[in-house]
């Protein structure tokens, strides 16, 4: 939940003169036009990375049987597009004026419509974190939970609540002040800004966070568990038990790097909004601003290379993908005179 260097000017000097400071400091543009330019260009990446792991889930049937892993790259995908969208209208420098100037500001300068399927995605990563946990840890009470009706009310949640948050705070708090979008500014007291930032840092850093350390810190163990008691009884391992253990453990690894590049990227920018909510009186260094804000954006693009790294199905539909690949094993399965197979 994004409140820019201008809306902080505001906070602490809500009087007519502040509101014609900011706007003619942000006239300027500065350091914001280049942050925008490169928000834009991650929200392409991303899209495009998105798009590409979603095609290779599908191609793989990973869609269905790793639902929730589904849901979290769509709404990573969204959450791209709407990137572009919001930073591309920031940049054309779009008059406010009247009721449709309002209602850009209400939804699209305010990153309304954005922060729904960031914090729709930042619930789903925790959703597939506790998923991920029972499949592993407590298999048994996974098959009697974890049906179909319960998966689909899950993802369902996920969008609800988060979009169901990002709108109730931004068309709470913000409002076109002679032309000037300021959002998550008007508050109804002191006090709910405060409760709310600190909600905020809590729920989607702390609790999040300490839900990653648990799950994955169990999953771990309960795995080096088993490969010890396997080695130390000889244990004859299927191959269907073998490849199932594989695509666990893939799975496994890829959740823990998308998980640990959540707490890192998000951190800086969570200790932020919770500094401003903290104390309303607070100076910021604008570039430092930017910085945290993009790295936290830069970590819905990421994730779909970490995907496109470690979760086999997948890197395996988008190794068939590259054209060099393909040549080079044909002419390994061919051999050297074109008609016989490989020696």
């Amino acid at each position: 939940m994004a409140t820019t260097p201008d809306d902080v000017t505001y906070q602490s000097d809500q009087t007519t003169t502040g509101v014609n400071d900011m706007t003619s400091s942000s006239s300027s543009r500065g350091i914001a036009f280049y942050y925008e330019i490169a928000v834009v260009f991650v929200g392409v990446v991303g899209t495009a990375a998105n798009a590409l792991i979603l095609y290779a889930m599908v191609v793989s049937k990973q869609h269905r049987k790793q639902m929730l892993i589904f849901n979290q790259n769509v709404l990573d995908l969204v959450s791209s597009i709407f990137l572009v969208i919001t930073y591309g209208a920031k940049l054309c420098s779009i008059p406010l004026s009247a009721s449709t100037g309002y209602w850009l500001c209400m939804w699209l300068l305010s990153e309304n419509i954005l922060w729904c399927p960031i914090l729709a995605a930042k619930l789903s990563l925790m959703l597939v974190t506790v998923e991920r946990y029972l499949k592993v840890v407590h298999r048994a009470l996974s098959k009697k939970m974890l049906r179909k009706w319960v998966i689909y009310s899950v993802v369902a949640f996920s969008w609800i609540a988060g979009f169901a948050l990002s709108i109730g705070i931004t068309l709470s708090t913000t409002d076109l002040v002679d032309g000037v979008c300021l959002s998550y500014v008007f508050w109804s007291s002191r006090a709910s800004q405060l409760a709310y930032g600190i909600f905020y840092f809590t729920f989607f850093y702390g609790v999040i966070l300490l839900t990653f350390v648990f799950c994955y810190g169990r999953i771990l163990t309960m795995i080096r568990g088993q490969a010890r008691t396997m080695a130390a009884h000889s244990t004859t391992v299927s191959s269907q038990q073998s490849q199932t253990s594989r695509a666990q453990t893939s799975i496994i690894k890829t959740m823990v790097l998308v998980s640990a590049f959540y707490a890192v990227s998000e951190m800086p920018m969570q200790v932020y909004y919770l500094l401003l909510n903290v104390n309303t009186n607070m100076t910021i260094i604008e570039s430092g601003y930017y910085v945290s804000l993009f790295v936290s954006f830069l970590y819905i693009c990421t994730n779909p290379f970490i995907y496109a790294a470690k979760f086999d199905p997948v890197k395996r539909v988008l190794l068939s993908l590259i054209p060099c690949r393909k040549t080079f094993d044909e002419q390994q399965t061919e051999g050297p005179t074109g008609t016989g197979t490989a020696p």
